[in-house]
């Protein structure tokens, strides 16, 4: 009686071992790399995969994108300014057994080659460039990681450098390069108004010098604004020239009466 319940335990824990090492089940987002007494032979999955116990080992990986953050890079650029820039890779295993044979860790190793070539590829670019460019810098970042990755089983889809610190006396430096650039377009306003002003002046007095009896309706109207002012007294000079029809009705006047 103990021989057969000892048998049927045994039994039992054999069936427990098979059943727990022999059948894996799969996500739609997994592959598993099966290696038969050390060999690879296939990829499979997603679903129920079963296995030889002992014999078979099986790689789980993951097919969905990876976000990696770069951690802060030293990097001195082409015009020699010192800054610090991190950047984000995005990425995803496309050949599951390539990343699990090609390389021992392929988030660890994509990690490192996006540190090197961001210093590398931001080192030979200036600052201006890095400020006003990122896109074509994250294209040819992407370029290049992607193209290193590829004998890895690694799909890079996109980089972007997130981050671009400069130092203090750089960005104070800065701030006034763009106050005197605002001083100057200010300036530049300024001078196109009093140009167009000036325009505007001499075709009125070319109006003026056609009609001068356009001066006078101005003078009078000038007249009415200042005495609508709450000032005391004004004064104002008086051309001749609009006393000259009195003038000359006086003098006609005179001229008859000695007649």
């Amino acid at each position: 009686m103990g021989e057969s319940l000892f048998g049927l335990v045994l039994v039992v824990f054999f069936a427990a071992f098979f059943f727990f090492n022999a059948i894996k089940i799969l996500s739609e987002y997994e592959r598993g790399v099966i290696f038969r007494l050390g060999r690879l032979i296939a990829v499979k999955g997603p679903g129920l995969i079963i296995l030889i116990p002992i014999v078979d080992r099986m790689v789980k990986v993951s097919l969905r994108t990876v976000v990696l953050d770069v951690p802060p890079q030293d990097v001195i650029t082409k015009d020699n300014v010192s800054i610090k820039v991190n950047a984000v890779v995005y990425f995803r295993v496309v050949q599951p057994d390539k990343a699990i044979v090609s390389v021992e860790n392929y988030i660890y190793a994509t990690s490192q080659l996006a540190q090197t070539t961001l210093r590398s590829i931001l080192g030979q670019s200036e600052l201006d460039e890095l400020l006003a460019q990122r896109d074509k810098i994250n294209r040819e970042l992407q370029e290049i990681i992607d193209q290193h990755t590829e004998p890895w089983g690694i799909k890079v889809t996109n980089v972007e450098v997130k981050q671009i610190d400069l130092p203090p006396e750089m960005q104070r430096a800065m701030a006034k390069q763009a106050e005197a650039e605002r001083e100057r377009r200010a300036k530049v306003v300024h001078a196109e108004g009093e140009l167009q002003a000036s325009v505007k002046l001499g075709e009125a007095a070319e109006v003026i010098n056609r009609n001068p009896i356009a001066l006078q309706l101005r003078y009078l109207q000038t007249l009415t604004e200042i005495a609508s002012e709450n000032s005391s007294t004004v004064i104002f000079p008086l051309p001749m020239e609009m006393l000259k029809p009195f003038l000359n009705i006086g003098n006609g006047s005179e001229v008859k009466s000695k007649k």
